[in-house]
């Protein structure tokens, strides 16, 4: 997964801003973070604002699979 795709599908994510789209966006950051390494995985994380939109921030854990 390229940075742009993973910075695309964690915007569509935090679009919809629920309980399903935050582990969605969790599996995307472990994901692409496991690829690229966690600090470029952070950037995205960050610059869209997602602690304030699913609650997830920076350096984020694994999901945990309670949805």
């Amino acid at each position: 997964m390229t940075p742009a795709e993973a910075r695309h599908l964690l915007e569509v994510q935090a679009g919809f801003g629920d309980g399903f789209n935050r582990h969605g966006a969790r599996l995307i950051a472990t994901e692409f973070g496991g690829e690229h390494g966690r600090a470029v995985a952070d950037r995205p994380i960050r610059d869209l604002g997602l602690d304030a939109a699913l609650g997830i921030g920076p350096g984020a854990p694994p999901p945990s699979g309670d949805a």
